[in-house]
């Protein structure tokens, strides 16, 4: 499991869908998950410290964690499937370790919440992880990625990943390098 943090989301101006991009923490690496308006607003209020008169979805789940005696202590970004990602809520219940199905876009918006580290299984980074030049801060493209040794994706699975590619390629990358305050 590698470890990551919320860097930042991103809304695509060709279709206005929102993106969250996973940085690895001891690495350039980034890793794009797409995800509904309301995931993207429920991460990025907490994100930015924003108080809300009335609790959210994610914030009643946490409530209800709470309320249980159970603990999170983690989340997963366990697997990409047929261009999805799968994600799991690992929680402490009465000493026990209990994993929960999650979508990674919920087990993100909880994880800000309570403070809990975010992984994500290296198969998924090494399917869909993007490499950023550290100079530039520009995309690297796959022929360095191959020659790096850091994508061992099959012929068949880069063709399938070919629409998420290119919506990549549609945002604006310019400023990924740099952290905001």
């Amino acid at each position: 499991m590698i470890e990551v943090t919320i860097d930042s989301i991103r809304v695509s101006l060709m279709n206005y869908q929102r993106v969250v991009i996973l940085k690895e923490k001891t690495a350039d690496r980034y890793l794009p998950i797409w995800i509904g308006p309301a995931e993207a607003d429920a991460i990025a209020v907490k994100l930015q410290g924003v108080k809300l008169e009335r609790p959210l979805s994610h914030d009643l789940l946490r409530s209800v964690v709470d309320a249980l005696g159970a603990r999170v202590n983690s989340i997963i970004v366990t697997e990409l499937k047929n261009d999805v990602f799968y994600a799991k809520i690992i929680l402490n219940v009465d000493g026990h370790q209990v994993e929960v199905d999650s979508r990674p876009s919920d087990a993100l918006a909880l994880a800000v919440r309570v403070e809990v580290p975010i992984y994500v299984d290296e198969s998924v980074l090494e399917k869909a992880g993007i490499l950023l030049d550290r100079e530039t801060g520009k995309l690297l493209g796959d022929e360095k990625a191959l020659a790096d040794g850091k994508d061992k994706v099959s012929e068949d699975e880069l063709k399938r990943m070919s629409a998420f590619r290119e919506f990549i390629d549609q945002l604006d990358l310019d400023d990924f390098g740099k952290r905001r305050s």
